[in-house]
């Protein structure tokens, strides 16, 4: 399965896992290394020192390549810059904010830089901006979202028709079934949140897992249109925000409602009525907590199947 993410990154499979808040701890992250893929921390949640802490943490679970998700709107991205690059860290995936703020630097340091965007005109003006990768992340997927709601299936291919770069997809991936899809429209590799989230190295709160699975095709849905859009498991949280959204509260209401770490409250916490349960419509397929390996020793089955599946169809309608 080698190809030009592989090879960027120095991993064996296609497969990014996503730098999730509460999340994306260095157990996580270096579980998925050692599968494989490319694990990332999710540095938004974490204070600098925090990080430095699972940075160091991670480097004696693995020897694999891994790398860092740091959100640059962040009054901490700028220290969590320095403290990664202080630890050795050489690959950065950047999200929430202009590519042109760190790439230039981070290149100069010798770095491989990722940035996460949803359009295919942001990722164009990423690849101007340097970066060497980008991800596409449709509005299928958990947390905070584009504004403008474009799909994984439409973002690839117009995203490949705009970048030379390799284009990587996220939203709505966590079986092997998506991760053909993906490359069937174009995309060099996969990046994969919510299923990763519901594993036993993941950081996040029991509860939170459970609410995974529980989850239904229709159980997610995307609020905070107006101020931040952000994909959500319902819960009792959400129904307040559902009403204030269709009376148009102001902001200073929402902030009032939702209150502070409203996705700590959710995920790392467990408190999952009143918190944010950040999560992707893919919650609709997940059912069990297994471990990363065998999340990855069923991903590898699925494509294979699949793969050997669509060679042994007939296309004679064509």
């Amino acid at each position: 399965m080698e190809n030009r993410v592989c090879k960027l990154f120095g991993i064996k499979y296609p497969v990014i896992q996503g730098g999730m808040v509460w999340v994306s701890g260095a157990k996580l992250a270096a579980a998925v290394s050692n599968a494989g893929g490319l694990g990332l921390l999710g540095a938004g949640s974490m204070k600098p020192d925090l990080l430095r802490e699972h940075i160091k943490k991670a480097k004696t679970l693995t020897d694999k390549p891994f790398g860092v998700n740091i959100p640059i709107f962040s009054k901490y991205s700028e220290d969590q810059v320095r403290v990664s690059l202080e630890e050795g860290v050489r690959i950065f995936f950047m999200s929430a904010g202009s590519p042109k703020k760190f790439t230039g630097y981070l290149k100069e340091k010798g770095c491989i830089v990722v940035h996460v965007t949803s359009t295919p005109t942001l990722a164009k003006k990423c690849e101007d901006a340097g970066v060497d990768a980008v991800v596409v992340e449709g509005f299928e997927a958990g947390g905070h979202n584009g504004r403008d709601e474009l799909t994984t299936f439409v973002l690839i291919p117009q995203t490949k028709k705009m970048v030379k770069i390799p284009v990587i997809a996220a939203g709505g991936i966590a079986t092997g079934q998506g991760i053909v899809a993906a490359f069937a429209l174009g995309a060099d590799g996969v990046q994969i949140g919510t299923r990763f989230a519901a594993t036993i190295e993941s950081s996040a709160h029991e509860n939170y897992k459970k609410a995974l699975v529980n989850a239904r095709d229709t159980d997610t849905m995307l609020y905070l249109k107006s101020i931040i859009p952000v994909r959500l498991v319902k819960n009792s949280l959400t129904v307040k925000i559902e009403e204030m959204e269709k009376r148009c509260a102001d902001v200073e209401e929402f902030k009032k409602v939702i209150g502070e770490n409203a996705a700590k409250r959710a995920i790392f916490d467990g408190d999952t009525e009143n918190g944010e349960i950040e999560a992707g419509q893919v919650a609709g397929l997940i059912d069990d907590v297994p471990s990363v390996n065998e999340v990855f020793e069923t991903l590898i089955m699925e494509v294979k199947n699949t793969m050997e599946m669509l060679n042994n169809m007939e296309f004679s309608c064509f």
